[in-house]
């Protein structure tokens, strides 16, 4: 999950919906030997700890495995490590699970932990830091025992045990550090997963079989083929032609269709919120003008305007329409029910003329113009949303110019400024 700053308009919990057909069920010819996904996820490296997304981790979450991970409600449960404490404001001991094997057969260790810590701190130089985050408090590492690690911080850490649930453990190689290069030309991952690694054909398909010594039980599937297909449209081509068993962020406008022909939806609530970011820090941003074209000041750093941006934004639309009611209108930084969360706190519907009102105070009573830029099929009716909001605005004078585009291009020029 993403948690961006306070000066967020927070205007949707995002839906993941999958489909499967009934074909792609067991007892029914080819799914019991192999389980065909279409995934809108573009598997960008084998290198768990190089890039912090979406993309690399739900896939590579098959083949390798954290100390700690989070519940449906976020809560910590047991992972490789079963238990954890604070042994003093700068001191944790992790105990690590027994009998759990890498898929080479070799045993895990505390060493591979220490390892792992040391490679995400010391070697990597990920893109924007990459795991590094999760480690930076971490002083030193070792291992008393082949199953107990002891960590020092240089200060109070006590989201330490949470950190851990975002990072993949891997096995110590006999010597160095292995490289991302190697683990992306031919080093085969290597970790304890439920599946282990086949083959992997960069921004098309990633290939597993069946770990048969898993130490949670023995997987459902022999094998899995991960198949990229980022648009949309084709996902849900690929799953009506049965060249698919399941398909990931189906959008909204198809699932009613897809179950008339026998497609089984999972819709289930994601820890997600969909959000327009204003860039509050620099005195002009690119795309911002008056409305005859002239650069102006900031217009989001004053409050004032943020507050009328969010008046006039309409969820409801974005709820009803865009995603066909596969998502809920947010009121808060994450979903409601999820622990920090308030069930008093209720989205606002629109109010145009408050909206005005606040634009005219801030100095904008004619509004002002800006490009509005997000992602394309990167999260269900992520582009729609786009042009939804641009008209909602367009109601109190900011003309948005809605500009989408794929994950990869967008983040590029978000991390550059250009918007």
């Amino acid at each position: 999950m993403q948690i961006q700053s306070r000066f967020c308009s927070h205007w949707l919990a995002a839906l993941l919906i999958s489909l499967t057909f009934w074909s792609g069920l067991p007892g029914s010819g080819h799914a019991q030997e192999e389980l065909r996904i279409a995934t809108s996820y573009k598997l960008m490296t084998l290198d768990p700890h190089y890039a912090n997304l979406n993309e690399n981790t739900s896939l590579l979450s098959h083949v390798y495995e954290r100390l700690v991970y989070q519940d449906d409600r976020l809560d910590l449960k047991p992972g490789l490590a079963v238990s954890w404490r604070a042994v003093s404001d700068r001191q944790w001991e992790f105990k690590l699970r027994e009998n759990v094997r890498f898929h080479d057969g070799s045993p895990l260790t505390a060493d591979d932990v220490v390892y792992t810590i040391e490679r995400i701190r010391d070697f990597l130089k990920s893109p924007s830091g990459g795991f590094r985050s999760y480690v930076t408090g971490i002083e030193s590492v070792s291992a008393p025992d082949p199953l107990t690690v002891l960590i020092e911080t240089d200060g109070a850490v006590p989201n330490l045990p949470l950190f851990f649930s975002s990072i993949f453990v891997m096995n110590r190689p006999a010597k160095g550090f292995e490289t991302t290069e190697d683990l992306n030309a031919g080093h085969p991952p290597n970790g304890t997963g439920p599946y282990r690694f086949e083959s992997w054909s960069s921004g098309e398909s990633l290939r597993l079989a069946r770990n048969d010594d898993y130490w949670d039980g023995k997987p459902a599937w022999s094998k899995v083929t991960f198949r990229v297909i980022e648009n949309p449209a084709a996902r849900v081509a690929a799953l009506s032609t049965g060249e698919v068993d399941v398909a990931d962020a189906i959008p909204a406008r198809d699932v009613a269709s897809l179950k008339e022909r026998g497609a089984r939806v999972a819709s289930v609530g994601a820890a997600r919120v969909n959000f327009v970011q204003f860039d509050v820090a620099r005195d002009t941003l690119p795309g911002v003008t008056d409305k005859s074209g002239e650069p102006i000041a900031n217009p989001f750093k004053n409050p004032l305007v943020r507050r009328a941006l969010t008046l006039a934004t309409d969820r409801g639309i974005l709820v009803d329409k865009i995603l066909a009611g596969y998502g809920t209108a947010a009121a808060q930084v994450f979903p409601n029910g999820l622990p920090g969360t308030s069930a008093k706190l209720l989205p606002e519907a629109p109010n145009y003329d408050e909206a005005k009102m606040l634009l005219a105070k801030a100095g904008f009573p004619d509004g002002f113009n800006l490009v509005l830029a997000g992602p394309a099929s990167r999260y269900p009716g992520d582009a729609e949303s786009l042009q939804a909001v641009a008209q909602s605005w367009a109601r109190i004078g900011v003309n948005a110019q809605p500009a989408a585009a794929p994950f990869s291009v967008f983040n590029t020029k978000r991390a550059a400024g250009d918007y």
